[in-house]
């Protein structure tokens, strides 16, 4: 069976122990992983995969040194600014997932003129999860479904399972088909605890800055071996 999935989203794991491995900084192995982060969008691009989401990171990073913090904020922020003209390029809409609000004002500024420039675009969509957990945006879909169903006069009765996904950070966007892991941890993490009901998971022994086209190739043979139920 030879079947692309429509959306794959990563967890990228790796970059601080890649980096330990080789005595460097393990801002030097962020960086090496925003390498890979290049080489995946482009992959998927030519690949025809229609939607890739990455995992870049969650509520739960910020437990992390602050040093290693600003670094990632600081990452991001020039990749943005770098990849925009790429994605403008090559018709990639942006889209972002998670709690912009703890998010440093330049980054989140930079977040949503980048999603605001390529709206219009309708190639492959890459979304980014930043400052995401799902547990969290869970909690915010519920608030909101429930204040707009009391400002409606309904009751949570009429909660529908389309109706609450509406107010996820990935409402508009098919649940992923396939989630990669990489550097051989083998969970989710809080990542797309509701989307990821049917998705099929790969698990990469490779950390994500060594993570290539060959292992990215891996991945979707393996996806189209498997068979697809859907609890059916």
């Amino acid at each position: 069976m030879n079947t692309l999935p429509k959306h794959v989203a990563f967890i990228m794991d790796g970059n601080g122990r890649w980096a330990e491995a080789r005595n460097l900084p393990r801002a030097l192995g962020h960086r090496a992983g925003a390498e890979s982060v290049r080489r995946a969008v482009k992959f998927a691009r030519l690949r025809g995969i229609q939607f890739l989401t990455l995992y870049a990171f969650s509520t739960e990073n910020w437990s992390r040194p602050g040093e290693e913090v600003d670094n990632l904020m600081e990452l991001m922020a020039s990749f943005l600014a770098s990849e925009l003209p790429g994605l403008l390029e090559n018709g990639i809409r942006l889209k972002v997932l998670g709690d912009r609000a703890a998010l440093p004002e330049s980054l989140g500024r930079r977040l949503s003129e980048a999603e605001g420039l390529t709206a219009g675009m309708t190639g492959m969509t890459l979304s980014l999860a930043i400052n995401y957990g799902s547990r969290d945006e869970i909690i915010r879909a519920a608030r909101r479904a429930t204040d707009c169903l009391a400002a409606s006069g309904r009751t949570g009765g009429q909660l529908t399972q389309d109706f609450f996904a509406s107010f996820l950070d990935t409402a508009g966007l098919p649940d992923p088909d396939l989630i990669i892991r990489t550097a051989g941890e083998m969970r989710l993490s809080n990542f797309l605890l509701w989307q990821a009901a049917y998705a099929e998971l790969f698990f990469s022994r490779r950390p994500w800055p060594d993570f290539g086209e060959d292992d990215f190739e891996e991945a979707l043979r393996e996806y189209g071996k498997r068979t697809r139920k859907f609890g059916a």
